[in-house]
């Protein structure tokens, strides 16, 4: 699934309005998706360390700018996760309005935080979210609300709905969009493993991308036509929503489907985030302490309590603001990471790429062009959030600048430069 599957999307149709909310979750993923997945294919395929990202930068254009990749990814993980809770809140709210009260909700959300901390630590293994079963039974209410709608056309014209706190416009539906269709990265390490890559892995990816588009825009068209009204849409109301529209059975299943989503997302990812300080730290990138694997289930430790302590503090910041703050940071990794693809084609033309974007030089770079459009957006949606009594923007170039100094103080520290990029690595569980 691509950031968790068809919930959490809400907020596209309440910034947007039906049409063009799908026209924009149609057109996202060929602007975003597609040359995000090219271009992490042709590197992984050329580059397979552990760590990735940052090596990729770091090999192509220095230290500096690895460490500002290695540090930008870091700080994009952060909110990125925070967002996971938040959504497991928004729906178990929806069946259990009292978790709304007082700070109930931020204590759930700790509790998650907490909980897939120590699975993670102890090795627990959980039911992946990757499973076939696990993704139908997440998939069957979305399925059922697209069987349903077709007899019910206008039947929720003048239906009466929760009122919504969503201040989401449609810059800010787009932000989300673009959030819910990251994750392409993943499938694109293994661009070396199909068979003759070049010609196989642009059609595999095409046609995923049409499978997670149909999967999104389908449950939204079917409501359209039963005329409910675009502004009732936030956060976690698919719930209600399929609870108008199919009685609380359906109610009850979209619940439970946003509340596994969310806890399995975030718990398969907590151990994929805690590979980068493992990775920057054997590289001498980090305080030698991240490096530390537990005994027996080999999980980078350390990592993981530092980072899940800094999932925490950004708990209260709500998933509108999470998503922009993460689109901001992950954007401007991204284009180093485009940078690097192009760098690399200049540098090292001869480089061995069993997976290679198409068009020579000119593919490489142009296909950097749409992200980096989409990109402006989530710096001018930015510049109207509010973090602690200053912009979105403002506080995204902070955190930005602080990977400056971070750098500044890494070098100081260790004036003989970092451990050279090893192959192989020892490797904490998955």
């Amino acid at each position: 699934m691509v950031s968790g599957g068809t919930y959490g999307t809400e907020d596209i149709v309440h910034g947007a309005g039906y049409g063009r909310a799908i026209l924009i979750l149609l057109l996202t993923p060929l602007l975003w998706s597609l040359p995000t997945a090219f271009m992490i294919g042709e590197l992984s395929s050329a580059l397979p360390y552990e760590g990735g990202y940052y090596a990729w930068v770091r090999r192509a254009m220095g230290n500096f700018w690895g460490f500002q990749e290695a540090w930008l990814s870091l700080v994009a993980s952060i909110f990125d996760m925070a967002i996971y809770p938040t959504l497991f809140v928004a729906y178990l709210t929806r069946m259990f309005p009292w978790f709304q009260q007082g700070n109930r909700g931020w204590w759930v959300a700790l509790a998650v935080v907490i909980a897939c901390a120590v699975l993670n630590i102890a090795g627990v293994k959980v039911v992946s979210l990757t499973s076939l079963w696990l993704f139908f039974a997440l998939t069957a209410p979305f399925v059922a609300i697209v069987l349903i709608a077709p007899f019910k056309i206008g039947a929720l014209a003048n239906a009466v709905t929760k009122p919504t706190t969503s201040t989401v416009d449609i810059l800010g539906g787009l932000l989300i969009c673009m959030w819910n269709y990251m994750g392409w990265d993943n499938a694109s390490t293994i661009a070396t493993e199909v068979e003759k890559p070049q010609r196989t892995y642009p059609r595999a990816m095409l046609v995923a991308v049409c499978i997670v588009a149909v999967s999104y825009v389908l449950p939204f068209a079917a409501m359209w036509m039963t005329g409910l009204t675009a502004t009732a849409w936030e956060t976690g109301s698919w719930a209600d929503i399929a609870g108008l529209l199919g009685g609380p059975l359906l109610r009850i299943g979209v619940v439970l489907g946003g509340i596994i989503s969310a806890f399995g997302m975030f718990n398969a990812l907590v151990m994929s985030y805690s590979r980068l300080p493992l990775a920057m730290a054997q590289d001498g990138m980090l305080p030698g302490i991240f490096a530390k694997l537990q005994k027996k289930s080999r999980a980078p430790w350390v990592a993981i309590i530092a980072l899940a302590t800094c999932w925490a503090m950004c708990l209260g910041l709500g998933f509108a603001r999470l998503v922009t703050l993460d689109i901001l940071l992950y954007g401007f990794s991204l284009l180093l990471e485009f940078v690097a693809l192009a760098v690399l084609r200049f540098r090292e033309p001869d480089l061995a790429r069993p997976f290679r974007v198409p068009g020579g030089l000119f593919g490489a770079i142009a296909i950097g062009i749409p992200p980096m459009l989409l990109l402006a957006f989530s710096i001018i949606r930015s510049e109207h959030e509010q973090v602690w009594n200053m912009s979105s923007f403002a506080f995204g170039m902070i955190l930005i600048a602080a990977g400056f100094v971070a750098y500044g103080i890494n070098h100081l520290l260790k004036p003989h430069g970092w451990a050279a990029i090893p192959e192989k690595r020892p490797q904490p569980t998955a």
